[in-house]
């Protein structure tokens, strides 16, 4: 018998578009809500500069309406829980970020994702919506092998890209600089995820899969995709030195390096458990010779009540730190 899990929740048929009207009834001085599945920035940026835009499915709250605001992105396009939203919507979402200097749509690399983004490029086409472009994001190692980066899922890791995005688009860069500056911090980032247990669709209450209790899984997708397999589960400190070295070699990350760090919670690990995974994680940068220039460590991109965890890492240069450090208002990513 497949195992339910009670939400407190309405009609799930309502469930995106009330969780959207209470997330912009919380933070109505950051993001307003516009048509039915349209979150915006309260104040827009001023005329003239590029505008950012990202559909993803719901379900990862905050991702994404938490990276509305200024600093961060203009537009969130809501699709329904853990599907992309529709070309015709996406459009909407294009003209409502448009300030004059063109829009660059931001495109976490999924199936859906990134086939409703083009379709949505070639609506923008026929309707004569010229200076829209599509920047496609990845950071998952463990989806496709190094060499071929372009197949691999977009995850928590595109946190950085999202903020040094957002930072670079309140300047007086075009829309081709923006999306170098947007592939220049995905080029730069590497994520790996482990979970020690699923979730419930919160539409159906139905687990997604089943894990023994004894058992986790490395590379696991924010949709539960396959990873690198399952075994036993181990402690913090031996999933830490088991997750860290493939990281490193990836890039590769050398001695020498500045590298922003995120401890991504998938939903239900505890702060105590992410401090201890980190405090390893951070222990065994210093015995590589890699500077930690800034972390993070919370829920930013979640699947419900997933247990487990993204360990992401981003090098930097000057560039990209004063990026990092520019002024943001989310509702979840207050200046740095």
């Amino acid at each position: 018998m497949t195992a339910r899990v009670h939400k407190l929740i309405n009609q799930p048929e309502n469930l995106v578009d009330e969780m959207l009207a209470g997330f912009c009834a919380a933070y109505s001085d950051i993001a307003r809500l516009v048509d039915k599945r349209l979150v915006m920035r309260a104040q827009p940026k001023a005329p003239g500069k590029v505008g950012l835009v990202i559909g993803c499915g719901s379900g990862h709250e905050p991702a994404m309406t938490g990276w509305i605001g200024e600093g961060l992105f203009d537009v969130n396009i809501a699709g329904e829980i853990f599907a992309a939203p529709g070309p015709e919507l996406m459009v909407k979402g294009i003209r409502a970020a448009d300030r004059g200097g063109g829009v660059l749509i931001c495109v976490s690399h999924h199936a859906g994702d990134l086939l409703n983004a083009e379709l949505a490029l070639e609506l923008c086409q026929a309707e004569g919506i010229d200076n829209v472009d599509m920047v496609v994001l990845y950071d998952d190692i463990s989806s496709a092998p190094k060499g071929r980066e372009p197949e691999r899922r977009g995850t928590a890791g595109l946190f950085f890209v999202w903020k040094m995005l957002g930072a670079f688009c309140e300047g007086d860069g075009d829309l081709a600089a923006a999306k170098a500056l947007a592939e220049k911090a995905r080029d730069n980032t590497r994520s790996l995820a482990m979970s020690l247990s699923s979730c419930a669709s919160p539409v159906t209450g139905e687990v997604m899969f089943e894990m023994a209790p004894d058992e986790m899984e490395i590379g696991m997708g924010l949709h539960g995709e396959v990873g690198m397999g399952r075994q036993k589960a181990l402690g913090a400190d031996e999933t830490i030195d088991l997750m860290l070295p493939p990281l490193l070699e990836d890039l590769p990350f050398q001695a020498g390096d500045e590298v922003l760090v995120l401890l991504n919670n998938s939903g239900s690990l505890t702060l105590m458990e992410l401090f201890v995974l980190y405090r390893r994680a951070a222990a065994k940068l210093a015995e590589a010779d890699i500077k930690v220039y800034k972390s993070w460590i919370g829920a930013y991109a979640t699947t419900q009540e997933m247990a487990g965890f993204a360990l992401s890492l981003c090098r930097v240069d000057e560039q990209m730190k004063a990026l990092w450090d520019a002024p943001a208002n989310g509702a979840y990513m207050k200046q740095l």
